[in-house]
């Protein structure tokens, strides 16, 4: 039979003005549009109206559940048969034949599988959840990372978030930042935070660890896009394309770290766009420690990641109405790190 595409609440995107992350290790370009596919073989019987046209794009239109590449690697594979024989996806279609795919599955199939996982919660209500990230999880499914990230740890947790758009993720994390993060356990309470985070009212507060001495506190209004030559990298631009971007920081302390200045700066997010204040501090001459993206390469293996940490976060709860605030300590590494610098960890007020 013909199948057609089913909506899946992985599927519904969040708003396309709205930067899932700030320091996000995955376009939304690799996020897979859902949990798995029917490996059941699907027959199709084509009709008069596909005469003339290409075999690859006649299925296509038949069968928009599957992207172009995944079907043209069926065809390359043998798994899509004509009247019985392999076809090839450039064949002229005559309007009678009989097709038969053979679906295959592919590792982002298991994308959305539930995977037992310490989790560190915060806090946890019928509503929310609130993760302290650590260090090293991929928050997303993506290229690369179809599997142990904190999505699926997420699934297994409480299942109930299938049925939520992106297992209720509303913002994303680097793989190499720590720190807080709120998760909506329902559709009504994801879709609040998301219209928070659009209204700029979430309260998101970061330490970093940077190279030099910035002034004291100051405000980077830059927007910001994607690079020009590296599509990997974001950075500070006037393109149109660009999103206003905005960072408020306060440098707490400053040390030494192999004998260069180094400062622990507090961030305050208005916008969340991605790498944003790694993009920002380094736009103004200061670049994290341990940035291997960024960063200047030689000083790199000062720490095996960026310094930064999502330190607290503030919100309305999206059922009571109340205010409500977390803030944890920095991780062990980040707490190291500084120490080495000769900076004490910040009191947690």
């Amino acid at each position: 039979m013909i199948l057609t595409p089913t909506p899946n609440s992985a599927d519904l995107p969040l708003d396309p003005d709205l930067e899932i992350d700030l320091d996000d290790e995955a376009g939304d370009e690799d996020v897979p549009a859902a949990p798995g596919i029917d490996l059941s073989p699907i027959h199709l019987a084509l009709t008069p109206e596909a005469c003339g046209h290409r075999l690859d794009k006649v299925i296509a239109g038949l069968v928009p559940q599957f992207s172009r590449s995944r079907l043209q690697l069926w065809f390359d594979a043998g798994h899509v048969l004509v009247d019985g024989k392999p076809a090839r996806g450039k064949d002229t279609a005559y309007g009678d034949e009989a097709v038969v795919i053979l679906p295959q599955s592919a590792p982002e199939d298991e994308a959305y599988t539930p995977e037992a996982m310490p989790l560190n919660i915060v806090f946890e209500d019928e509503h929310i959840i609130v993760i302290n990230k650590p260090a090293g999880l991929v928050v997303h499914p993506g290229a690369g990372n179809w599997a142990g990230t904190l999505l699926n740890g997420l699934l297994h947790h409480c299942p109930q978030l299938a049925g939520v758009p992106r297992a209720g993720i509303v913002h994303r994390l680097d793989k190499d930042t720590s720190g807080l993060m709120v998760i909506g356990k329902t559709l009504a309470a994801q879709t609040d935070l998301v219209r928070q985070l659009q209204a700029r009212s979430v309260k998101r507060e970061y330490f970093a660890l940077v190279w030099g001495t910035p002034q004291l506190s100051s405000t980077i209004d830059a927007s910001m896009g994607r690079h020009p030559k590296d599509r990997v990298k974001m950075a500070v631009s006037t393109n149109f394309s660009a999103k206003p971007a905005i960072t408020h920081y306060q440098r707490i302390a400053t040390g030494m770290l192999d004998r260069r200045p180094v400062s622990l700066v507090q961030c305050q997010l208005e916008t969340g766009r991605t790498h944003q204040i790694r993009v920002h501090m380094l736009s103004i001459g200061f670049a994290l420690v341990g940035d291997a993206v960024y960063g200047k390469q030689h000083l790199t293996p000062v720490f095996p990641r960026q310094a930064l940490q999502a330190r607290r976060l503030g919100l309305v709860h999206p059922e009571t109405g109340e205010d409500m605030e977390w803030i944890v300590p920095l991780a062990d590494d980040f707490a190291e790190l500084i120490a080495r610098a000769g900076i004490p960890e910040p009191e947690q007020v």
